[in-house]
């Protein structure tokens, strides 16, 4: 087992706890704390006229300290903001040995340890909103050393700005970098805003399964565990789509779930092999009513941030007020790469990617030479959002196919900035042609695709029992926070993004 090793600074701050306990105080209380005020509420709120927060209990983290002999100032910091605090020791300590407050405030306490306070509130001879302490208690000793900011002659010294330190220790970046948890917030902010629009309309939020015995609803690379009781191996949810239409089938009108997926792919920029997507499926609509749908919510998510419906996002200004630019897919590869592919067969699709310079596998079929084309050529043109419409079958093996090209599916994909957003359909509820387009991807598979779908027979029964005219839309929220709070990187909207073990100290 590995065991922790410490420098200097947290040796010294561990003999600093052994002290406290030598004192008899517990540097760990368990007893509830009354908070009463918060850092923010008293510096927006106090007025010396009307002497409100006279009797204050706040709670926080010690930023900075100055000791200045009898007298000393604290920046507290709590969930809202900073506050500064000043102690007088013949009021922390009054007619109590004056060495308890030398030792313990002054020897004791650190940058980082976290304190309550009781006192009142006032300002300060130099005009700051303070609070004058009149106890002090120990409420959790820090024993490692924050990487607190500091600048000597234009030279800033122990920034926590590394985005590898910061996603492997986000406690210690939410501490030091506040500003980063209103990503967060903002992030909780939009599964609100769209939770409220669902429930609003009368969709039901539902519950599917994550471990799976077949690993339906997306062309995606599955992660494996095995069931001991069982003695079977169960895949880690790639999707739950399946799942939400055999609810469909159960006769609710729609419903939707904020799911967390599992995919076994690559990392990047914007893949995380565990990420949230959303989805949602309502009876006897179409995929023309889910843009209409899509272009409402988007406007609702992006207000809800802070009132406008633009945002930027790295250098562009996008507007996410309806409504969005819609066009076929195969009109947008003629568009950005030139080329006409409607009607083209394997072979074909596969000699136009070489004449494009497009690396291609041989295990790729119609479908992802498609996919191929469209993501070398289209993508990075598609900044404003702009619904791409109307795929290919191959392309699309649970759309139902276009009502006035069978060649074609009612899908579509929302793009933004060049990425993709949402994935929607009218929904494939013909359960012979949904058998027979799981046959394919079973070829696929045989080729070597390691992506293709499986065949999910109880889906295609669920479906012989008769599936209502059905759209359904998934949108990815890591993506979708990224947009709304202007971030480049999934890794800066998730909590805890995977990485690589570390050497632990």
């Amino acid at each position: 087992m590995q065991q922790p090793v410490y420098n200097e600074q947290e040796q010294f701050r561990r003999n600093a706890l052994e002290q406290l306990r030598e004192l008899g105080i517990d540097p760990y209380p368990a007893e509830l704390y009354p908070k009463n005020a918060t850092a923010k509420e008293i510096v927006e709120k106090y007025d010396p006229e009307q002497g409100n927060f006279s009797s204050v209990t706040i709670a926080g983290r010690i930023m900075g300290r100055r000791i200045m002999g009898a007298a000393s100032f604290i920046e507290l910091m709590d969930e809202t903001g900073r506050i500064q605090v000043y102690l007088n020791r013949d009021q922390i300590c009054p007619g109590e040995d004056k060495t308890m407050y030398n030792t313990v405030f002054k020897k004791l306490l650190d940058i980082g340890d976290i304190i309550g306070i009781k006192g009142f509130a006032f300002i300060t001879k130099t005009g700051q909103t303070s609070v004058h302490a009149q106890q002090l208690t120990i409420l959790s000793k820090c024993l490692r050393v924050l990487p607190i900011v500091k600048e000597k002659d234009g030279v800033v010294f122990d920034e926590f700005s590394d985005p590898e330190l910061r996603y492997r220790q986000r406690y210690v970046d939410l501490i030091v970098n506040p500003e980063n948890r209103e990503t967060f917030v903002k992030r909780a902010r939009i599964i609100a805003t769209m939770r409220r629009f669902f429930d609003d309309q009368g969709y039901l939020e539902v519950e599917t399964p994550i471990l799976q015995p077949i690993p339906g609803g997306a062309s995606a690379r599955p992660f494996i565990t095995h069931h001991n009781t069982l003695d079977m191996d169960l895949y880690m949810r790639v999707a739950n789509e399946l799942y939400l239409k055999r609810l469909i089938v159960g006769g609710y009108p729609g419903v939707y779930e904020f799911a967390k997926n599992f995919r076994n792919e690559g990392m990047d920029r914007t893949h995380n092999p565990e990420f949230t997507c959303m989805e949602i499926y309502v009876a006897y609509k179409d995929y023309e009513w889910m843009m209409d749908f899509v272009e409402q919510m988007l406007e609702k998510v992006a207000v809800a941030m802070d009132g406008k419906s633009t945002k930027k996002i790295g250098e562009h200004t996008v507007d996410f007020k309806g409504p969005f630019r819609r066009l076929p897919i195969l009109e947008a590869i003629k568009e950005y790469a030139g080329v006409d592919i409607e009607g083209m067969d394997e072979e074909q699709l596969r000699e136009t990617c070489k004449k494009l310079n497009i690396k291609t596998d041989p295990s790729f079929g119609a479908a992802k030479l498609i996919d191929a084309i469209f993501g070398e050529c289209c993508e990075k043109h598609l900044i404003e959002p702009t619904f791409i419409t109307d795929y290919p079958v191959v392309t699309s093996p649970l759309t139902k196919r276009h009502r006035s090209n069978p060649d074609l599916t009612e899908r579509f994909e929302l793009f933004v900035c060049g990425k993709e957003l949402a994935n929607a359909y009218s929904e494939l509820n013909d359960p012979t042609d949904q058998l027979d387009r799981f046959r394919d991807q079973l070829a696929l598979q045989k080729k070597g695709d390691d992506e293709a779908m499986y065949i999910d027979m109880d889906f295609v029964r669920a479906l012989e029992f008769g599936m209502p005219p059905t759209s359904g839309m998934g949108i990815g929220i890591d993506r979708l926070t990224m947009f709304m709070t202007g971030k480049s990187t999934i890794q800066e909207v998730l909590f805890f993004p995977q990485l690589r073990p570390e050497v632990y100290r």
